[in-house]
């Protein structure tokens, strides 16, 4: 599968194969300056590398020069991205100020005015919209400001929904004819999104919208989330479950998790999607069966002892595991094994070799750490 297009982002760049962005959105009032960047800030020590504001006006939009500025005076500059709607004007100001700026087709030019059209009133329509959007493509070539065509499930215009019905092709073909436009204006530094609350529905946009951009030779970078997902446990499975089976796929280089919590809650499940799929890791992964007959220790305790004393160390993977049985061929790509051994012992694994055998199993923690600290993969906790 060939790869997306680099788009540049401030410091931050999207697609090309470069490591999946992490993003959210601050909830705070965009004429609270203070607030904005408190929580902005707040965003960047969980591990965010781009936020998105809300410009609903002209004076939000204008106030987010006073958000990047309070910004650069902490020594911060993250990519800012101003999330429009409706209103064009705000746009054309947010993008002089801003890295990126994100508008709706289904709600930005194409305004929802009939419920029947034919081929010219599609034409004019399109016309139309190419128009009123090359100030603001004008503004955006000037000052390097990426572009996110975000289509919504919820906002789709009359005239695609009268054409196409209220269907994943409906959100895909919206923003191919955005692309369109974008393309005829000379103007590439583009990342396309379809978001739905129906993980199916986002699914099958996103793939549409891939094969048709690739049978055009579209390259655009993706950027991927479950819009109104919810909150607690239900939000992160709808999340997970749209994004990560887009990564898996190969489609996706930037993420968002929409939950109806702190925007900071966001920030650790895309951690968890990402190390998931295996595109990053965040921390120590750990491979444990669920037990059966053939366990020869209470593993639920030995499995929370071992990742109590390792969770901390980044990059590292190791199995723990219920019997000899399976167990080495389970954890084979994983880099240390602890595996019941019965008669309260264990046996401790380096990768595929066997180097402890019949460790007792209250001294097993320990020989595990010495292992990982004679290879100089220990670190300390902070």
């Amino acid at each position: 599968m060939k790869k997306s297009i680099e788009v540049k982002v401030g410091k931050v760049i999207i697609g090309g194969g470069n490591p999946i962005v992490i993003q959210s959105m601050c909830n705070t009032d965009t004429m609270d300056t203070m607030a904005t960047v408190d929580q902005t800030m707040r965003l960047l020590e969980k591990g965010c590398q781009m936020v998105r504001i809300t410009s609903a006006d002209e004076k939000q939009a204008a106030n987010l020069y006073n958000i990047k500025n309070e910004l650069i005076k902490r020594g911060c500059n993250v990519p800012l991205v101003a999330d429009i709607h409706f209103n064009p004007k705000s746009a054309e100001i947010a993008a002089s100020i801003v890295e990126k700026i994100r508008i709706n087709p289904g709600n930005y030019v194409d305004r929802r005015w009939n419920t029947s059209f034919t081929e010219k009133d599609y034409e004019d329509t399109l016309k139309r919209a190419a128009e009123n959007i090359n100030p603001l493509i004008e503004i955006c070539k000037k000052h390097n400001t990426a572009i996110r065509i975000g289509v919504n499930h919820g906002s789709l215009s009359e005239r695609i929904l009268y054409k196409y019905g209220n269907t994943p092709m409906a959100m895909a073909q919206s923003c191919l004819e955005y692309l369109h436009i974008f393309q005829s204006l000379d103007f590439h530094n583009i990342v396309v999104s379809l978001k739905a609350s129906d993980v199916k529905v986002m699914y099958d946009a996103n793939v549409m919208l891939h094969d048709m951009m690739h049978k055009e030779n579209m390259y655009y970078p993706f950027h991927l989330g479950v819009t109104e997902a919810g909150n607690g446990e239900d939000g992160r499975t709808k999340s997970i479950s749209g994004i990560a089976s887009l990564l898996l796929r190969g489609i996706g280089d930037t993420i968002r998790v929409s939950l109806t919590e702190k925007p900071e809650n966001e920030i650790q499940v895309c951690k968890d999607i990402l190390q998931a799929v295996g595109l990053q890791r965040y921390k120590a992964e750990f491979v444990a069966c669920p037990s059966c007959g053939r366990t020869k220790y209470n593993i639920e305790e030995a499995l929370e002892k071992v990742k109590t004393a390792c969770n901390h160390l980044k990059g590292l993977k190791i199995a723990v595991m219920g019997c000899i049985v399976n167990g080495p061929g389970e954890m084979a790509d994983a880099d240390y094994g602890y595996i019941g051994a019965g008669n309260n012992n264990v046996n401790l694994y380096r990768g595929k070799n066997l180097v402890y055998t019949h460790i007792e199993e209250n001294d097993a923690i320990n020989k595990l750490i010495s292992m990982i600290k004679e290879d100089g993969k220990w670190i300390d906790k902070e």
